[in-house]
């Protein structure tokens, strides 16, 4: 018989202070990470990386039924921890600056991110829209809101744009703010991300300046740039075009 593994089966149990300047919230609800688990439906063999996993509440049924992890995490003393965890692959880096190229193309991503850099996060993550198969993600639920918005809403913007560009988003569920250890000021939710068949290419230069001046009519908001062309009608806002028109947009337009 062989001898029983000393590796623990889960960090939920350390006394590991969640750092502000890391955004650490820690997922403990054990509903929650069963809902999750269950929209994110692992398969043995699949790779999968998670974000962000911090004392490993989501990491561990997670490796069970896929056999192996990669995690990436930035506080070395969590990475450290979650070395001794059986199965996973364990990356002590930030998540912002990490090449995402080295996992094979079909690689699914997942993670409760940090809220303080999830924006910066999801655009740095869109540039490999190519490569993956699926990203489930938790996330402040204003955030959520923003990439799932249609146009012409308040929530609508250069963000909406840019990842409707290139994935088909749904918005799960919500979480309070009691899932987690210590509990955020905001109400968080769960999106799925899945890439778009017909990727759109949009100058995000050109986002930049339309949602700079949002309140703006385009032909104002976007001086120099040739709206007629591209069948854009000047006298509209920013937050009226789909991610089809800026696309269009962005092909007859030098910035």
């Amino acid at each position: 018989m062989p001898a029983a593994s000393s590796k623990p089966s889960s960090l939920r149990s350390s006394s590991h202070r969640p750092r502000k300047r890391f955004g650490q919230h820690f997922l403990h609800e054990a509903g929650v990470i069963r809902r999750i688990v269950e929209a994110i439906a692992p398969q043995n063999g699949e790779c999968m990386v998670e974000i962000g996993p911090g004392e490993g509440a989501l990491t561990l049924p997670l490796v069970e039924r896929l056999g192996a992890l990669h995690v990436i995490e930035l506080d070395r003393d969590l990475a450290a921890a979650l070395q001794s965890m059986e199965g996973l692959i364990v990356h002590q880096a930030d998540a912002l600056e990490f090449d995402f190229q080295e996992f094979p193309a079909g690689v699914r991503i997942v993670g409760n991110l940090p809220y303080n850099i999830s924006t910066p996060l999801l655009f740095h993550l869109a540039r490999y829209a190519a490569r993956v198969r699926d990203m489930h993600f938790m996330l402040q639920a204003e955030v959520v809101e923003r990439m799932v918005a249609a146009p012409s809403t308040p929530a609508y913007g250069r963000l909406s744009v840019a990842l409707q560009a290139r994935f088909h988003m749904r918005r799960l569920f919500g979480v309070a703010p009691g899932a987690f250890r210590p509990a955020p000021k905001v109400d968080s939710a769960v999106v799925r991300m899945q890439p778009r068949a017909d990727m759109l290419r949009v100058d995000d230069e050109l986002l930049r300046r339309a949602f700079s001046a949002r309140r703006k009519t385009l032909r104002n908001a976007l001086r120099g740039v040739d709206l007629a062309a591209a069948g854009i009608d000047g006298g509209l806002r920013p937050e009226n075009l789909s991610p089809e028109d800026y696309a269009r947009l962005s092909m007859n337009s030098i910035l």
